[in-house]
């Protein structure tokens, strides 16, 4: 190893036998880099969108106390409900929000609607489709050229879907979507470069592909101050542990989707394959952002209207189908049922926030959540109902956000509840009682405090002071 570390590169990664794998900052190689990328603070960004709306029984209804989404009461003094309450350790993290939506999509199916959740665009319910830039993509564009790899766009279901029926979150400048990265393998390979023709032969056969690398490490370690010594330590663990995640999630990838029109419930997956699979997707944002290899992640956990595998996630909660689930609210324990499979989905995401939080930020100041800002929701809420979306904020304290409270611009005038059947309209066409802030104005807002130089977004009016 070169212990003079007289290049960038050789800062940011370690080799051996053709596989480089990327390094986090040390503190160490302060001399190797100017003052000013040393002070400069990292913001990184993430969106993660969950698919099909969430519970919003009525208040009249039992359920409505432990299995409606938004939490109960306002402001500093919530509660927050079985649905999100595992991100109660995040209390202090993090913003819910109600009352916020996108108004060109507010009376289109929520079937049709996830392709817009970053754009704001009036991609419309039928007929002409045209989509614009997504939020992740306008700041990639700022703070992407940082960083080896500009965005990371990730879905469950990968590919890019269909116009109404994205599979991705992200959109370029001129509106096209994305294809999302599905595979946790090629994803954990985009921290590995191989610069030999048969490194990734030699790595098929590896049962780590740190195995390759312990000699430079080992080497790098003699240089190292005593503190850097244990991040290393910390960080080849986190990645022999992801690598085991990924060797495991194989099984869930590699599940063949059968076509419609075939019953597919006897599909034999167990609780541990969808699981595993989010964690490592969950675990492979980590060590990009912790490496710094980018600052920017999408990951679509679900495409909506029951398509692609991501409707076996509910599999990890002991439900056959997650689509289904918000369909089936008014049977017995149907409300429950599909809070169940939210809290789930809650439960992962926190642990990712948590991780975050956990790990100090490299060569800067707080944590890594306190200079990541992470958005989670949907562009749905009462059965597919386009309005009020559920929304919370994670993190982005050094970047001023203030946290700790439940902004509830909805007020008790949203429409809640299951649909009725029969002649009774689906939520999404009822006329709203309050009409909707637009979801743009925080879009603005979160732009501004990652530093990027806007005053408008989409169809905004303005920004949201209170985040």
């Amino acid at each position: 190893m070169n212990t003079k570390l007289n290049s960038i590169d050789r800062r940011k990664f370690l080799r051996g036998a053709g596989v480089a794998l990327a390094l986090p900052l040390f503190e160490s190689f302060s001399g190797l880099v100017s003052a000013a990328e040393l002070s400069a603070k990292r913001k990184r960004f993430a969106s993660f969108y969950i698919p099909d709306g969430v519970p919003m029984p009525l208040k009249e209804d039992p359920a409505y106390n432990n299995w409606s989404w938004f939490p109960h009461g306002s402001g500093k003094d919530f509660t927050l409900t079985k649905c999100l309450d595992p991100l109660e350790p995040l209390r202090s993290d993090l913003t819910v929000l109600s009352g916020l939506s996108h108004p060109s999509a507010r009376n289109v199916h929520g079937h049709s609607n996830a392709d817009q959740f970053l754009t704001g665009a009036n991609t419309g319910a039928d007929g002409g489709y045209k989509n614009s830039i997504s939020l992740d993509q306008v700041y990639a564009a700022h703070v992407g050229e940082k960083t080896r790899i500009s965005s990371l766009v990730m879905s469950t279901d990968g590919g890019t879907g269909t116009p109404r029926g994205a599979q991705t979150m992200s959109y370029n400048r001129y509106g096209r979507p994305i294809p999302a990265e599905h595979k946790p393998k090629r994803i954990f390979d985009m921290l590995f470069t191989k610069s030999s023709e048969d490194a990734a032969l030699r790595l098929s056969r590896s049962q780590s592909a740190l195995d390759f690398l312990l000699e430079d490490a080992r080497s790098l370690r003699r240089i190292l101050s005593t503190h850097d010594k244990e991040t290393l330590d910390d960080y080849l663990q986190s990645v022999r542990d992801t690598e085991i995640k990924v060797e495991k999630a194989k099984r869930w990838v590699n599940t063949p989707f059968t076509i419609p029109n075939v019953d597919h419930l006897q599909l034999e997956i167990t609780p541990d394959d969808p699981r595993a699979y989010l964690q490592t997707m969950y675990e492979l944002i980590y060590l990009a952002f912790r490496t710094d290899t980018t600052r920017v992640a999408t990951y679509q956990v679900g495409r909506e209207n029951a398509l692609g595998i991501s409707d076996y996630l509910a599999r990890a909660v002991g439900f056959k189908l997650s689509h289904a689930l918000s369909h089936a609210t008014r049977a017995p324990g149907g409300w429950e049922n599909f809070g169940i499979y939210c809290r789930f989905l809650s439960e992962e995401f926190g642990r990712f926030a948590e991780k975050l939080k956990a790990t100090p930020e490299p060569g800067g100041e707080g944590n890594m959540l306190d200079n990541t800002l992470l958005l989670f929701g949907s562009a749905s809420s009462a059965f597919h109902l386009s309005r009020n979306y559920p929304l919370v904020l994670v993190g982005g304290k050094n970047m001023g956000f203030k946290h700790g409270q439940y902004l509830n611009f909805a007020g008790d005038s949203a429409k809640r509840g299951a649909w009725l059947g029969g002649d009774n309209p689906e939520p999404y066409r009822l006329d709203a009682a309050k009409q909707d802030l637009p979801l743009s104005n925080l879009y603005v807002t979160m732009l501004q405090k990652l530093g990027v130089k806007t005053r408008s977004f989409a169809d905004s009016t303005g920004i949201i002071r209170a985040v």
